[in-house]
């Protein structure tokens, strides 16, 4: 839960081997290309997003156990972000109706910008894995409490965030925003939402409805306070999380679009339930 790396997704050896077999699949030197897809940017873009490496990933039922998790979300965020690119407009779900939006734009400036796609991609990986696990926090002067803690779950994150000193709150101001994002774009349909309070400060005390806008402006909230954060400067996330902080809204639609569009009835079996 408390990563804090600078957004580059470290490729294992079988998905560098997996991108070269399904892009480059008759090139002689492989040990050149394995180098340039870890050191240069353009050509590692080219190669994730190229159309066969998607063909093959979109029909292999199996892919997932093959590839690490964030290989896997890169590529389809890659083809997600050609894909609205090419759109005029991108769709909005207000209550049971859908609407369009004319904003691909601001999506393809968002995913232009430096390593916000793979941090997107990184943190969908994260959400593979839910940990789970029983915590002392305290509470004052030799007054401890047991919490449970669940990294999708807003209010135990709330409140170990709020025990924990300055200096190690980052992990938690990062895991609070992202998970604003990945539920509210993810599960954008689901029925827990409820029907508003804008300004929310997910109280510990209780457990409450929170409806999409709760989710954008708590979301942009810790965003802002991760990007501020000293240890945010030091791990070459400051400007990630300023980019997510001005357009939070315009991050929901690329994972939105593969959460409809790609992974269907396989949600489920990637990221479980939703947090009720």
């Amino acid at each position: 839960m408390l990563n804090t790396s600078s957004g580059n997704t470290h490729f294992t050896e079988v998905d560098l081997d997996f991108l070269i077999g399904e892009a480059a699949p008759q090139a002689s030197n492989k040990v050149r290309l394995r180098q340039m897809i870890l050191e240069e940017q353009e050509f590692r873009q080219a190669i994730v997003g190229d159309e066969r490496v998607f063909q093959r990933v979109i029909s292999d039922a199996e892919v997932m156990v093959k590839l690490s998790p964030a290989l896997y979300f890169e590529i389809l965020l890659r083809k997600a972000s050609k894909e609205l690119d090419l759109s005029a407009y991108t769709v909005e779900r207000i209550g049971k109706e859908t609407i369009p939006v004319f904003d691909t734009s601001g999506v393809t400036e968002l995913m232009g910008q430096p390593r916000v796609l793979e941090y997107l991609a990184q943190m969908l990986a994260s959400f593979t894995v839910i940990e789970s696990q029983v915590r002392r926090v305290r509470v004052r002067r030799g007054i401890w409490r047991r919490i449970r803690h669940n990294d999708m779950d807003i209010d135990s994150l709330v409140q170990l965030c709020s025990a924990a000193d300055e200096e190690n709150r980052l992990g938690y101001y990062k895991r609070i925003a992202d998970v604003c994002l990945f539920v509210s774009s993810v599960f954008q349909e689901h029925s827990y939402f409820g029907q508003g309070g804008g300004q929310s400060t997910f109280p510990a005390s209780r457990r409450m409805r929170r409806s999409m806008e709760d989710y954008e402006w708590e979301g942009k909230r810790f965003y802002s306070l991760a990007e501020s954060h000293p240890a945010a400067r030091l791990a070459g996330l400051s400007d990630i999380f300023g980019v997510l902080r001005e357009q939070f809204i315009y991050a929901r639609k690329p994972l939105r679009f593969i959460a409809s569009q790609y992974l269907h009835s396989s949600r489920a079996n990637l990221f479980g339930s939703p947090p009720q």
